[in-house]
């Protein structure tokens, strides 16, 4: 699944194997190949909603100059 968050791109995959787990590649971002892992504890899958804000989240702890989580 394609994700928009606050003018970025995500491509969404659920894990494979991993109930709850989701891959999330930044293909908007500065870096090729990079993005982060979500997961949800107690249910099978994760809303719409919850992997947007899992987005956000990833977003507000990257480093604008480096592109990447910063320290």
């Amino acid at each position: 699944m394609v994700l928009n968050v606050d003018g970025e791109r995500f491509t969404v995959t659920r894990r494979a194997g991993s109930r709850g787990v989701y891959d999330f590649d930044w293909e908007s971002g500065p870096n090729p190949g990079y993005g982060f892992t979500a997961a949800v504890h107690g249910a099978a899958a994760m809303r719409r909603e919850e992997l947007e804000d899992a987005a956000r989240g990833f977003l507000k702890q990257v480093d604008p100059a480096t592109g990447y989580i910063g320290d």
